[in-house]
């Protein structure tokens, strides 16, 4: 689901623990008024509410609401279409997680190698 093509204009997510609604938005390129709405659309989106009702988007949020975005911008799924496509692939999309989350430390890593050898 998360095929090169469509988030290289993306930039890289962080490695953070918790992100603000602010932030996830420029990360997935997305307004927030957005997030807000796909969060009642997508039970598998489910931001930690903290005081005040703030949202805080954890990694694996980020890389739904890309899932999301490229599903509903990119490959024309219906927010109905998209709902089920998400719902039918969750084992997959687990496996995809991680395999992103695996990839992404690799290249910091990897960044990390090259500096300490500079």
């Amino acid at each position: 689901m998360l095929e090169a093509g469509n988030n290289s204009e993306l930039p890289p997510i962080p490695s953070k623990r918790y992100f603000t609604i602010g932030e996830v938005s420029e990360l997935c390129g997305v307004k927030p008024h957005v997030l807000r709405y796909w969060e009642q659309e997508f039970p598998q989106l489910k931001p930690i509410k903290r005081r005040g009702n703030r949202r805080y988007y954890q990694r694996h949020d980020v890389i739904m609401i890309r899932q999301i975005r490229g599903l509903l911008y990119d490959q024309g799924f219906t927010i109905g279409g998209a709902r089920q496509r998400l719902s039918g692939e969750e084992a997959k999309d687990d496996s995809n997680q991680s395999q992103q989350v695996i990839k992404q430390m690799r290249n910091e890593l990897e960044d990390i190698l090259q500096i300490l050898k500079e």
